[in-house]
């Protein structure tokens, strides 16, 4: 938006959160780059007073811009700007409504996902649709490399939709629920692999919680995390390991097998196959199961 010559005269993010070894205060990619280009900061722990949405109006904006925000827009908040609140979501609404989009689009092996620009109502991203922009799922795509797309597609949608909303052409088109689906936020029975799904789903599942929380089991009473895999051909009793070397940890499926290639012991880095087998041994035969 300030390189496509827009004024910004507020920015609104979290408070600094702890992080790193040291977990000393650090500011959000978004403060940094405000306090580079001399924009004023706001970081209200909440907007649910009136001190904090004084402080918004008084900047007097045309429209909020509202992107991963993490934080209810109560309904005096939505009203402040004459052009609403827009929302930059990953996914092509009413699909995908909610915290997790972008993870339950892999989980649910779908082919295609995308950003729409929404003006913001009192629901759960039920609002009007301004734009919606479609983007292609690759099979190698994980939870990182699609938000970094749809990171580059959402900023391309919202300087088009402003464009359209000052030259009079921006017409929001009311969602209906029919093929709504609610993304929910990932917990921990989101993570835990059950082989006797297909190795397709739970290659998805790897992808789709990749880099974070991580796909897990358990191997002889060891916490697992699973990075990386591919499905290939191979079956037996699920969870059951059929082959341990350099080139992977293949383990039946309730379908197929899948060929483990990174794997993580708890409180260890992650590693590849074979350097993982040398400091933790897995003979064929050997059962993994609930990360539980």
């Amino acid at each position: 938006m300030l390189d496509a010559g827009h004024v910004v005269p507020l920015v609104l993010t979290q408070p600094d959160r702890p992080a790193g070894r040291g977990l000393r205060p650090s500011a959000s990619a978004v403060k940094q780059l405000a306090l580079v280009r001399d924009l004023e900061v706001f970081q209200p722990s909440t907007l649910k007073d009136d001190l904090s949405l004084d402080r918004v109006a008084a900047a007097r904006p045309d429209v909020l811009v509202v992107a991963a925000y993490g934080m209810l827009l109560p309904p005096r908040a939505l009203a402040i700007a004459p052009g609403g609140a827009l929302n930059i979501h990953a996914s092509l609404l009413p699909r995908w409504r909610g915290a997790a989009p972008i993870q339950r689009a892999l989980l649910a092996g779908d082919r295609e996902t995308g950003i729409s620009i929404m003006q913001m109502d009192a629901g759960l991203d039920t609002g009007p649709v301004l734009s919606r922009h479609a983007l292609t799922i690759g099979e190698d795509d994980d939870a990182q490399s699609l938000h970094d797309k749809l990171a580059g597609l959402g900023a391309r949608a919202i300087v088009l939709a402003l464009e359209d909303i000052a030259a009079g052409r921006a017409q929001p088109v009311p969602q209906t629920d029919a093929g709504a689906s609610y993304a929910r936020k990932i917990g921990k029975v989101d993570a835990e692999i059950d082989w006797s799904w297909p190795c397709t789903r739970i290659e998805r599942q790897i992808r789709g919680l990749r880099p974070a929380p991580g796909a897990r089991t358990r191997l002889l009473a060891e916490p697992i995390k699973v990075w990386r895999a591919r499905c290939v051909a191979g079956n037996g009793v699920p969870g059951t390991v059929l082959e341990a070397g350099a080139g992977g940890v293949k383990i039946a499926c309730g379908k197929d097998a899948l060929m483990v290639t990174e794997l993580q012991r708890a409180g260890a880095t992650r590693m590849d196959a074979g350097n993982f087998l040398r400091g933790f041994p897995i003979p064929v035969g050997a059962r993994f199961g609930p990360a539980r």
